[in-house]
């Protein structure tokens, strides 16, 4: 296809590049169901072609902006701006998705080829100063022309965007930022390219039956499944959350589980091609330098600027309160733990971070007589999934329905018409559960499509949202049988899902989850709450084989041990946020040791041991390669707005229609159409306070 290309950039081959268009999908309307995106037709070579035109038509667009001889208007100006790079946006975001949830080795070096392209063109538009002189001239003159709320919105936030991405700089300064902002993409890249590499490379076979001792039959016949996938006898274990965590949490052998635990710890540091060590140095240097040509005097003070927190005084302040108020309850959370191993290996016995799920699950055991294993048979995947769906039904009156002729881009995954109360088309869900090697870890949603509504026609574009997990798969005898934390993860996912499905505004870069950062949590969080309800539970969890209820006492030991090392989980969270902010409020180059920094950074919210060879930075993509650099915080922040929010659902019933259907005009349907704080207000009727949270945690009676 590159060949192709070549002949396209020529004057008097347009049959020739009629003729290529034509075989690649992106060229042509989608004849889809809903317009879905023809994934069975798509192939690595249209990328290229896709994107290069997408920048050569967008290109053209901006030219008709700028050369238009009427004076700048909303129309003529921003909403032309915000209309234009469909086709790219469209071949990018394809691009980009299954960089995450599809990837390979051709993705990958496509990839190194096209992100300096992009950010060239990204570049070429933000430092554009013709175009930036007529969306100056519709900003400084918006009162004048009569402009709706969210028409004014689109033409602060497209102002603002200019500011933020140089286009004042003089133009020496201008020349670095393209530079930096280029470097910055590829070391981007680079750093979730090694973190996946490191993950697919390891492999841990054992053979001695002996060595499984402790492991629950679902880990073990999970790691059989592993084995024949790998071509290896015995059993296999591999650094996905479904093959470690239950090896970290039962295994009884301690030199099993610090292998294992220091496999996956120190991902990304050995001395070969995927160290990220030196890439840590250069992402937070290229960041500060970024923020400082901008006159920011540290990246997290550019960051922060468009949040809710504003500055890192803010977010130190609820970083070092959640210290405050949860520290002594996670050192009694420790002690405890700690007694009990030291009861079954002696009194100089020093607990580990390799031991801490180990001995926490037995504790938990003997407290509230309670596991993963006990509870997994109640949670199949099919079951689970009409669980959380029937909770979408009984709020808000939506409906899903498996559309088999909808494409989708791997085997495991399946598309779902999403219906609105009143039966009118919603959305198209996408849902990809299980790990795979091209797959990175954790958990997501994200969007092949945006909503929006033309302005002209009246249509509402209706979106096209992904849910990508890696949740235990099926093996040969049982179906897909989760954890409770993945049922939790399920409903994190699925409430940012709800997000992006009931958007419903008018320009396309306001719409769904396009909101600050550290509110996009949210939706999100404010779902998990209900994991815990058993009126919830009763609608779903039935034994897989039976078809049982799951009894009233299990439900009351989830609901007993939820806040089971909750202090210990919210210092783990806090530690996350120090580091993450240590990084990025650095005002001089950082030149140190990687590890040593880390260790400082998060010393105050650490409770075990240190492993020196241990580092986290290294396979931190949250603040690395994602979007939460001087974000992580947001976390805890939207952690303080849904028990503060969900405090409202208990308060009127956790089913209650009114409540919901307030959350989805305030919170779920505006995207960033309004400041934050003033749509969480109107949905609660105050600002929120962290007392919610402390009383739901156990930490204020």
């Amino acid at each position: 296809m590159e060949v192709a290309y070549f002949f396209c950039t020529f004057a008097g081959n347009v049959h020739f590049t009629n003729m290529m268009q034509a075989q690649n999908p992106f060229f042509e309307p989608f004849t889809t169901p809903h317009g879905t995106l023809p994934f069975d037709r798509i192939a690595v070579g249209h990328y290229e072609p896709a994107i290069r035109e997408g920048m050569a038509r967008q290109n053209e667009e901006i030219e008709t902006i700028i050369n238009n001889p009427e004076p700048a208007t909303f129309q003529n100006t921003v909403l032309a701006l915000e209309k234009s790079g469909r086709l790219l946006q469209q071949a990018e975001n394809v691009f980009g998705n299954l960089l995450s949830a599809e990837t390979n080795d051709a993705m990958q070096e496509l990839a190194q080829k096209l992100m300096p392209l992009l950010d060239e063109h990204a570049n070429n538009i933000g430092l554009n100063e013709k175009l930036f002189a007529r969306v100056k001239a519709v900003y400084e003159h918006r009162q004048a022309e009569g402009l709706t709320a969210e028409q004014l919105k689109l033409v602060e936030e497209t102002y603002d965007g200019f500011i933020r991405n140089g286009v004042n700089l003089p133009e020496a300064d201008k020349v670095k930022y393209r530079e930096l902002s280029q470097k910055l993409s590829l070391l981007t890249l680079q750093f979730s390219e090694n973190n996946l590499k490191e993950t697919n490379d390891y492999l841990l076979v054992l053979k001695d039956e002996a060595q499984l001792e402790g492991l629950p039959q679902s880990a073990l016949e999970a790691a059989a499944e592993t084995a024949r996938e790998k071509q290896v006898e015995g059993w296999a274990f591999t650094l996905q959350a479904p093959s470690y965590m239950p090896f970290m949490t039962y295994a009884k052998s301690r030199d099993l589980r610090k292998e294992l635990y220091m496999a996956y710890n120190t991902k990304c540091t050995h001395d070969n091609a995927c160290n990220n060590l030196d890439i840590v140095k250069e992402l937070v240097n290229t960041r500060l330098a970024i923020a400082q040509l901008l006159g920011y005097k540290d990246y997290a003070s550019y960051k922060l600027e468009r949040r809710m927190a504003q500055n890192s005084g803010n977010v130190y302040q609820l970083l070092n309160q959640l210290l405050d108020a949860y520290k002594p309850t996670a050192l009694r959370e420790l002690a405890e733990v700690q007694a009990l191993a030291r009861e079954e290996q002696g009194e100089d016995f020093t607990l580990m971070p390799w031991d801490w799920s180990y001995y926490s699950q037995k504790l938990k055991d003997r407290k509230f007589n309670l596991n993963d294993e006990m509870l997994r048979p109640y949670f199949e995947l099919e079951n689970v999934k009409k669980g959380i769906f029937g909770l979408a039904t009984r709020l808000y009156g939506i409906t899903f329905k498996k559309n088999p002729d909808i494409s989708v881009y791997h085997k495991d995954v399946e598309a779902y018409e999403v219906f609105d109360k009143d039966g009118s088309y919603l959305a198209v869900l996408y849902t990809d559960f299980y790990p795979r090697e091209g797959k990175r870890s954790g958990a997501w949603m994200t969007s092949y499509k945006e909503q929006w509504i033309d302005e002209e026609t009246g249509e509402n574009s209706r979106p096209h949202v992904s849910l990508v997990m890696n949740f235990t798969k099926p093996t040969q005898d049982k179906p897909a049988l989760l954890t409770f934390s993945e049922v939790e993860t399920f409903l994190h996912e699925f409430g940012h899902s709800l997000h992006g499905m009931f958007a419903n505004t008018t320009y396309a870069s306001l719409s769904g989850t396009n909101v600050y950062w550290d509110f996009v949590e949210l939706p999100s969080q404010i779902m998990e709450n209900f994991a815990t309800e058993k009126d919830f539970l009763h609608t779903f969890a039935r034994h897989y084989q039976t078809g049982e209820l799951i009894p009233d006492e299990l439900v009351q030991r989830i609901k007993d041990s939820a806040n089971f090392n909750a202090a210990y989980a919210c210092l783990r969270q806090v530690s996350f946020g120090l580091l993450d902010m240590a990084w990025y409020t650095r005002t001089t180059p950082f030149e140190g040791d990687v590890r040593t920094y880390e260790k400082q950074a998060w010393a105050p919210a650490q409770v075990l041991p240190d492993v020196p060879e241990a580092c986290m930075s290294v396979q931190f993509s949250h603040i690395f390669a994602g979007g939460y650099s001087a974000g992580y915080y947001s976390y805890k922040w939207a952690e303080v707005l849904d028990a503060d929010a969900f405090s409202l659902f208990q308060e009127r019933g956790i089913f209650n229609t009114d409540v919901a259907a307030s959350f989805r005009e305030n919170i779920l349907s505006k995207g960033g159409t309004e400041p934050p704080m003033e749509l969480y207000k109107r949905f609660r009727g105050q600002e929120p306070t962290i007392d919610a949270l402390l009383t739901r945690n156990g930490i204020k009676k």
